[in-house]
């Protein structure tokens, strides 16, 4: 009844008031007499509203969305290819930037170029990219740990330092020789040399700490000296760029000394007032619950006087947003919620039109002779040899082995976004023409680009191997269980599964928790606390379990791969994982992506080649627990988690002869967990085969009355209801799928097996 009243009054209170609005309508067209109205156009309606969409298309706000979109799609896809052949997604976004500059669709595709980024949009695409660069910069200086710094300091500085010097020395050097021709009209010698020094001398913090997780050398010396180093590299170059700034914007080294003794009052300011205060803020609202807008506003104005600050004294906004975040509180949980709220926005869409902008700066075409190609190569080996040998040198001096020696050039030499960054100053203050900087963007991407296969080349030669797995894992000859497992629930559930199989093998048996981490979503100060808190709860399962784990936390650029690297490296002997689900799984959009990713993807294409796409049509696998099957050369485990809390009762559908290797993970159950087994066999597999019947008998010889036969086709929900677990193979599980068999509603946990 109150339903029907409120459908009463809702339809006359519209259609009333509608009536009324028309009736005003009809009788306000009479007040237009008089008033020289214009007509419209003798166009249709369907003209008309063709019109209206090509005049929305043309604004600014249209134009500016259109570009956010297209250049993070853009940059999504050429950051996951990079990530796939082992480089930084960096990389890709850089060169995703350069592809749709005037370098290739701009030459390629002019037209289609002018629509997407007229040239009146740009200075809204340079704005926002300026936005995004400096909350970067933000979470840059949160991102160093300025204590670590304090402690080791010695060794790290003279590194730091000579590898900041060396190339900075060659840069001017070359800037001597390159002046006359690549110097812009009215530019001094000073200004351009210190420039070509300055990006020479930079190194790219960000990348380097990336790569030193994802390489499992953080926790070693090594890692940490040159975590260390290219903390102090970004202060100083950071510091020394001010200096540059303040030198070209005033003329002179001495008219400068007025903006630098401001810029030193600034940061005197910085450090002993204004960091003592966010000092106090930071002890008292440290926890999401106390930090309330008005805390966060604070932290938020600091950034943004800061940057307008050093903006106004003329070292540039991105030194007053750097400044700002190193003076940040040091307890790592506030930097976390602080850099949560900044980092999302300026990394996914802020950044990617930073990359664009400085792309569509770029014009490779200029670079078009040999001679112009020769310089670019010289270029590339000053910047090389200077921050690589300059800090291989300085290392090896300091007591580093060669080995660590080259490791350290090797890392430091890599420039990444920060280059890019000095660069665009450099080209906005009118220090480097297009020539001088698509050259110096080029020797960015190939000093980025090369860290990766350096420190290969250098592992080769030393023959050596970054770590992947411990090597009391290695060196065993036990039976090895590896659990690898991204949410802490499924992973207690996976431990839980891999004690049933080793539970009475204390001695003989190794099981590994593994949880990796994607390395963009970690911070060099939290490393530590991000690792407790991803292993606490499995910790504490393990010791209910009265199960001893080793743990294995890794930053990954690749997660995927990753798994698989570690797990064939470490030759496990099976291989533990949940079931993920697709975000898109069950909607249109997925059904249209998911037909997208078959023909885009490489790995599903070599897949396709190689014969193994049939092992996954019609199954619910996402796309990780694919290729994880496709790539381990060992046994795969995936388990499909239902509460799975016990395992007493199992049941084993045998539905051919090679599902006979499911027999050793059954006796392994009754002996280890005293599970009982009832074994399916609704093919009559087992009953028409000799060998599977006195596989049986050995089981049974071992531990009487633990195993029973079924040969009921169906499954009753009574029976279903008792079982703890359903173990069954890839293959056997694939039929069940196809066969849409009405009881697998009904299941309980299953263990699908892959031999």
């Amino acid at each position: 009844m109150k339903n029907l009243k409120n459908s009463l009054f809702y339809i006359l209170t519209i259609s009333g008031f509608s009536a009324l609005i028309y009736y005003i309508i009809t009788q306000g067209k009479n007040l237009e007499s008089g008033r020289n109205i214009v007509a419209k156009t003798g166009k249709g309606q369907w003209d008309e509203f063709l019109d209206s969409m090509a005049h929305n298309l043309s604004e600014s706000l249209a134009i500016l969305l259109l570009q956010i979109l297209s250049i993070i799609l853009v940059a999504r896809v050429f950051g996951w290819f990079f990530r796939k052949i082992g480089q930084q997604s960096v990389v890709g976004e850089m060169v995703a930037g350069i592809v749709l500059g005037p370098s290739l669709v701009g030459l390629y595709f002019p037209e289609f170029s002018n629509l997407l980024f007229p040239v009146a949009s740009l200075p809204n695409l340079k704005l926002f990219s300026q936005l995004g660069l400096i909350f970067f910069m933000f979470v840059i200086g949160m991102e160093l740990d300025l204590k670590a710094l304090k402690n080791k300091a010695n060794d790290a500085v003279v590194i730091s330092h000579a590898s900041i010097i060396f190339p900075f020395a060659l840069g001017t050097g070359l800037g001597y020789f390159i002046y006359r021709q690549f110097a812009p009209p009215g530019v001094e010698f000073l200004s351009f040399a210190l420039f070509i020094g300055i990006s020479m001398s930079i190194t790219a913090f960000p990348v380097l700490a990336r790569i030193v997780q994802e390489r499992g050398i953080h926790k070693t010396k090594l890692g940490t000296i040159v975590i260390t180093c290219a903390a102090a590299d970004d202060i100083t170059a950071w510091c020394i760029l001010a200096t540059v700034i303040a030198i070209v914007k005033a003329g002179s080294f001495v008219s400068s000394l007025y903006v630098i003794g401001m810029a030193i009052a600034y940061v005197f300011l910085m450090l002993n007032v204004v960091r003592p205060f966010l000092a106090r803020v930071g002890e008292l609202k440290n926890s999401r619950q106390s930090m309330s807008k008005s805390v966060v506003a604070i932290f938020f104005l600091t950034l943004i006087i800061s940057a307008y600050t050093t903006e106004i004294i003329g070292i540039h906004a991105l030194f007053g947003a750097f400044m700002a975040g190193a003076i940040m509180p040091d307890n790592a949980k506030f930097r976390s919620i602080i850099i949560d709220k900044v980092e999302d926005l300026s990394v996914i869409i802020l950044l990617p039109l930073f990359f664009v902008f400085t792309g569509l700066r770029t014009k490779i075409g200029l670079i078009d002779s040999p001679e112009m190609w020769k310089i670019t190569g010289l270029i590339i080996v000053v910047a090389v040899a200077g921050k690589f040998l300059g800090s291989a040198i300085a290392a090896k001096f300091v007591g580093q082995s060669w080995r660590d020696s080259l490791t350290i050039g090797a890392l430091m030499n890599t420039r990444g976004l920060m280059e890019l960054i000095v660069l665009n100053i450099g080209k906005d203050l009118g220090v480097l023409d297009d020539r001088i900087f698509a050259m110096l963007v080029i020797m960015a991407l190939v000093t980025t680009f090369m860290t990766g296969p350096a420190l290969d080349l250098i592992n080769f030669i030393f023959k050596t191997k970054d770590a992947l797995v411990p090597e009391e894992i290695q060196s065993e000859s036990k039976f090895k269980i590896l659990i690898s497992f991204g949410n802490t629930e499924r992973g207690k559930a996976l431990l839980r599964l891999a004690n049933s199989f080793v539970r009475k093998e204390k001695d003989d048996a190794i099981v590994t928790a593994m949880h990796l981490t994607l390395s963009n979503e970690l911070h060099t100060f939290n490393l530590e606390e991000q690792e407790n808190k991803s292993f606490a709860p499995i910790v504490h399962e393990s010791e209910a379990l009265d199960q001893k784990i080793i743990t294995l936390f890794k930053a990954s650029n690749d997660i995927d791969n990753d798994i698989v690297e570690i797990a064939n490296q470490g030759e496990y002997d099976l291989l533990l994982v949940g079931l993920g689900h697709s975000i898109f799984e069950g909607t249109l959009l997925g059904k249209v992506l998911g037909y997208t990713t078959r023909i885009i993807n490489p790995d599903r294409l070599l897949d396709k080649f190689t014969g193994k796409e049939g092992l996954f049509e019609n199954s619910p696998f996402d796309e990780r627990t694919r290729q994880i099957i496709a790539k381990s050369k060992m046994p795969v485990g995936i388990l499909v988690d239902k509460n799975l809390e016990k395992l007493q009762n199992a049941f084993m559908p045998i539905f051919s002869t090679e599902d006979a290797f499911l027999f050793d993970y059954a006796q392994r159950l009754i002996q280890n967990n005293d599970a009982k087994i009832t074994l399916m066999d609704p093919n009559h597999a087992i009953r028409d085969n000799k060998e599977l019947y006195g596989r049986i008998d050995e089981i049974e010889s071992l531990k009487p009355n633990y195993m029973s036969m079924q040969e009921d086709r169906t499954m009753k929900k009574d029976f279903l209801e008792k079982m703890d677990i359903m173990v069954i193979s890839l293959e056997s599980w694939k039929k069940l799928v196809n066969s849409q068999s009405t009881w697998l509603s009904n299941i309980p946990s299953v263990l699908i097996i892959k031999p």
